[in-house]
């Protein structure tokens, strides 16, 4: 999300939004020096809250709950939200005020009732050009996260880079396995161009091209190729191994993937979706457990619940890097380079042939 800050230094209100290769900043506009510090400051907190409501739009998207249909369920108020979009400039050069009787109405959605708020906060600073350039601050994050929602992540949509978001457009999964097809080693681009959640399915659909051209070469099975990674260098394995054991169980990346990113998304806002299947799943079956290793942390995740697509895109990765150290134990193809154009050949091959894997 964009964050918005006083530079007391020349009075100016600045926005500044992460790229992933860093923060970017830019001015708003001019305050005036007659406006109270306290309504400088919550100008800027409010304009922070505000795109903090409208990302979470775009990661949290309606489509991807599950009681869309009910009245009154969080996939309908989601989709509320959303449907704001188009008045919320409105409701900042026209928010809400308190009546005669002191008594104001407030909003159950977030994004409007951020945009009154916000507009509440102009009008304490008392300027039309900070009222001017409030509004069409405000039209410009709405179009980046709608343009994020296309699948174009240029400009201020860059920051849905470093968002996990509970669902994938198609156009990014595209974009990320165009990358891969390019170069299945390749890192950075991935972390720069593509919604982390989006490249993280591609990336599951090319670890398994991966393992599955390692395990044709070594005669081990597919589920042991990180594992034997690890014996050769010390690998974060564990989640990599996973996503290629939860392939048993679904027919595509894309359910692997998003299943993985909501649960650690619900656990980071203290949801765990199935306690039913957590506790069978971390149930020894012995009644004679100690009672010091019972005492002991769980992992409700694998991943990083503050960023858990990024998180797994991160381990994904490095998986395929530990298949082609397995693979050059047995290719022998020479020298790295040559080791490196082998393995990349063989995985962009096997990954074409079961394309639809993907979604």
């Amino acid at each position: 999300m964009t964050n918005y800050a006083v530079d007391e230094d020349t009075g100016t209100l600045l926005r500044i939004w992460p790229t992933g290769r860093g923060q970017r900043a830019a001015v708003v506009g001019s305050l005036p020096t007659t406006a109270a510090v306290e309504d400088r400051l919550r100008l800027a907190a409010t304009l922070t809250s505000l795109s903090e409501a409208l990302w979470r739009c775009y990661t949290h998207p309606g489509l991807a709950a599950d009681d869309r249909g009910d009245g009154n369920g969080e996939g309908w108020r989601r989709e509320q939200s959303r449907e704001a979009f188009s008045q919320l400039v409105g409701f900042v050069r026209e928010p809400n005020l308190p009546g005669e009787d002191g008594v104001m109405i407030e909003s159950y959605d977030p994004v409007e009732e951020w945009s009154h708020r916000v507009g509440r906060a102009v009008r304490a600073v008392g300027d039309a050009q900070v009222l001017e350039a409030v509004s069409a601050d405000v039209a410009a994050e709405i179009e980046a996260v709608e343009s994020a929602e296309r699948g174009d992540l240029g400009g201020r949509a860059q920051q849905a880079v470093v968002l996990s978001r509970t669902d994938v457009s198609p156009v990014q999964v595209a974009a990320a396995d165009g990358i891969l097809a390019l170069d299945p080693l390749d890192r950075e681009r991935l972390f720069l161009d593509v919604d982390p959640t989006a490249a993280a399915v591609a990336v599951a659909h090319w670890l398994k091209a991966a393992a599955d051209v390692v395990a044709e070469v070594s005669g081990m099975s597919p589920d042991q190729v990180l594992y034997a990674a690890d014996d050769l260098e010390a690998l974060p394995v564990e989640t990599p191994s996973e996503v290629l054991e939860l392939f048993d169980f679904s027919n595509t990346s894309y359910g692997v993937v998003v299943e993985m990113v909501r649960a650690a998304m619900d656990v980071g806002e203290g949801v765990l979706a199935d306690l039913g299947a957590f506790l069978v799943a971390h149930d020894t079956g012995d009644d004679n457990d100690d009672a010091d290793d019972e005492a002991a942390p769980v992992r409700l995740t694998p991943l990083d619940p503050r960023r858990p697509a990024v998180d797994l895109l991160e381990d994904l990765l490095t998986g395929i890097r530990a298949c082609r150290l397995v693979y050059e134990e047995y290719a022998g193809a020479g020298d790295a380079a040559s080791t490196d154009a082998q393995f990349c050949a063989a995985v962009r091959e096997e990954a074409r042939k079961n394309y639809t894997r993907l979604m």
